[in-house]
């Protein structure tokens, strides 16, 4: 009997095969073929997964809260998570702005002619703007509207005031539990389909976002993605390492497959079913993978910090803007705070560039110089982010079960 591959295989194949169809339908003048054909199948496929993002982030934050029954873990857990999350944020910027200044130094980064950038940006309201809204006015508008900070502050007042409800409060925890043992099942066939999600979406990128772009800025790209490498085996491996215990070969072989669909689809949100499963297979609690992952998706962005910092290096290059020391630490902090409200979804990280330039005083029309690849930004930074989720979720488990070994 033939043993199935699996599903890190399967969709390490469908990579590799979208790659050659995107690169012949691009050479031979029929990318438009992926845009009709092939993008819809990878629309459909993500529209599943943001379809169930909502329950699993409700069910499986509110689960995890009352599996932990102690509302002490609960803000143990939390304060290590967003700790861990801020510090690497932070560490983020620094090596972004290490590398675009290295590439500006060399004189990699020239003066370019932005007459014909454009791009409109929506208003950022600021970091206090951001922390109102994140409480809701409306539960039911917070999830058909997938506002997912929102969600997250729901799923934290509903299972603390379970957990505080006692026992009067057990057909809540029963109904949790039996309703996310379902969207577990929904959710394990939605995955299975990641491999036609990956094929279709990866041959439909390199085959509208051909060399042609990809030469005309292959600098700031490859400089961005050396922050991302760079920051992955650093930061998160080396983390999973000290913390954890676990090699790096082990930590992303663990992480694969998570990594590959958030490449791919650029929705750390979308991904965060399969990021579940990697984070359970290395060693993660499920209460704490399930408490970690969805805050994680909302407001870690490291990836998305590097991109704003070597985006923001590179446009104020092209605007010939001289950053100080100064600016450059308020690029820092900005992008870290930025980071807390930034939507896990698909070129959200624009939105945040435009806040940062607007603070430097970088005109935002400059963005329209990058906005042809930012798909390319999008792809590389989600898979960090991802990255970050499951080396947080696998850390937080170790420091707890180390501070349960103690009290014994």
């Amino acid at each position: 009997m033939s043993k199935k591959l699996s599903l890190p295989a399967q969709i390490l194949i469908a990579l590799v095969a979208g790659i050659a169809v995107g690169l012949v339908c691009y050479f031979t003048g029929t990318k438009d073929i992926t845009t009709a054909y092939l993008k819809p199948f990878g629309d459909i496929f993500v529209n599943l997964m943001k379809f169930i993002v909502v329950p699993v982030v409700l069910l499986s934050m509110i689960d995890g809260i009352i599996s932990m029954n102690d509302m002490r873990k609960v803000g143990s857990v939390g304060i290590k998570t967003v700790a861990y999350f801020m510090v690497t944020t932070a560490i983020a910027c620094v090596i972004g702005l290490v590398f675009a200044n290295i590439f500006k130094a060399a004189g990699l980064f020239p003066i370019l002619d932005p007459n014909s950038a454009e791009y409109d940006a929506k208003e950022f309201g600021g970091f206090m703007s951001t922390l109102v809204s994140i409480f809701p006015t409306n539960m039911w508008k917070s999830f058909t509207e997938a506002n997912m900070l929102q969600v997250i502050v729901i799923s934290l007042f509903l299972g603390g005031s379970i957990l505080a409800a006692g026992e009067k409060a057990q057909l809540c925890r029963d109904f949790v539990t039996s309703a996310y043992a379902v969207i577990e099942k929904l959710m394990g066939f939605i995955i299975s389909l990641a491999p036609i999600g990956v094929f279709t979406y990866m041959a439909w990128v390199v085959a509208t976002q051909g060399s042609e772009i990809l030469l005309s800025l292959l600098l700031v790209i490859i400089c961005a993605y050396l922050g991302y490498v760079v920051h992955a085996v650093l930061v998160y491996s080396a983390s999973a390492q000290v913390f954890a215990g676990m090699s790096p070969i082990a930590f992303f072989k663990g992480a694969f497959a998570a990594m590959i669909f958030a490449f791919t689809s650029a929705s750390s949100a979308a991904t965060l079913p399969v990021a579940k499963e990697c984070a359970a297979e290395m060693g993660a609690e499920d209460d704490i993978a399930s408490f970690v992952l969805p805050l994680g998706s909302t407001i870690n962005m490291d990836g998305t910090a590097i991109y704003q910092c070597v985006a923001t290096v590179f446009l104020a290059s092209c605007a010939n803007i001289n950053l100080t020391l100064g600016q450059m630490v308020i690029v820092v902090l900005t992008a870290t705070l930025a980071s807390i409200g930034t939507a896990g979804v698909s070129g959200a990280g624009m939105i945040m560039l435009a806040m940062v330039l607007e603070t430097l005083g970088i005109p935002v029309s400059y963005i329209g110089l990058i906005v042809a690849v930012d798909r390319i930004f999008d792809m590389g930074r989600t898979c960090l982010n991802v990255t970050g989720d499951i080396s947080c979720a696998v850390c937080v488990t170790k420091w707890e079960g180390r501070k349960e070994a103690a009290k014994r």
